[in-house]
């Protein structure tokens, strides 16, 4: 697995932490019909991998799907065992980060320093995960974004938003992880979408 896996896909990545197993695949619908494609679930939500496996059945030809917070190689060979993608980490966990791309999977490790940064990037992660975002103003990405390695995916979690995203992608940012802004538990189905279709729009003029 490459750093193509973008090809196709917005550089948006739904976090939908507390989803609840009975809604995932309405909710999965609602991101990929409002053109969000790149999905986790951490594994801190009630019955993760049953909603993980729900999503992949309903949108899995059009989505990249997997799970967030992965935090040992455990969860990976079970993430692996049920047709999962994508492994995101809110750490730079080199066995984690290994472990996922041995299964052939997306490698994206939370990362705040530069040493985190390239040492994730010695392991083999697909793309970094920069958070909490709220603690890298736009120069301190702009600044990292000048030692990395040309092309390699960043992304910005932690406090995103519709009105922070331009700033972001000005200064090198490659996409964004959406959590609280986007999704949380129970809230309604048009209300997720509608929020979707808002990010979606935000980010296709930044384009």
């Amino acid at each position: 697995m490459s750093r193509d896996f973008l090809d196709g896909h917005r550089p948006l990545i739904a976090i939908l932490r507390g989803l609840e197993p009975e809604r995932a695949a309405a909710v999965a619908h609602a991101l990929v019909d409002a053109g969000i494609s790149l999905i986790e679930v951490p594994l801190n939500s009630p019955n993760p991998l049953s909603s993980i496996e729900a999503i992949i059945a309903a949108v899995g030809d059009a989505a990249l799907v997997g799970a967030g917070t992965v935090l040992d190689t455990g969860a990976v060979r079970s993430l692996a065992g049920i047709g999962a993608r994508l492994v995101v980490a809110p750490n730079c966990n080199l066995p984690v980060i290994e472990a996922a791309v041995a299964s052939g999977m997306i490698a994206l490790p939370g990362v705040l320093t530069p040493t985190e940064m390239f040492a994730a990037v010695a392991a083999g992660a697909h793309g970094l995960k920069l958070f909490p975002a709220e603690l890298v103003p736009p120069a301190g990405v702009k600044a990292v974004r000048a030692v990395l390695p040309p092309g390699l995916p960043l992304f910005m979690v932690g406090g995103i938003s519709a009105a922070n995203m331009a700033a972001y992608r000005a200064a090198g940012a490659t996409g964004f992880g959406l959590g609280g802004t986007l999704f949380t538990p129970g809230k309604p189905l048009a209300d997720i979408a509608a929020d979707a279709r808002g990010i979606v729009a935000a980010w296709d003029a930044l384009t």
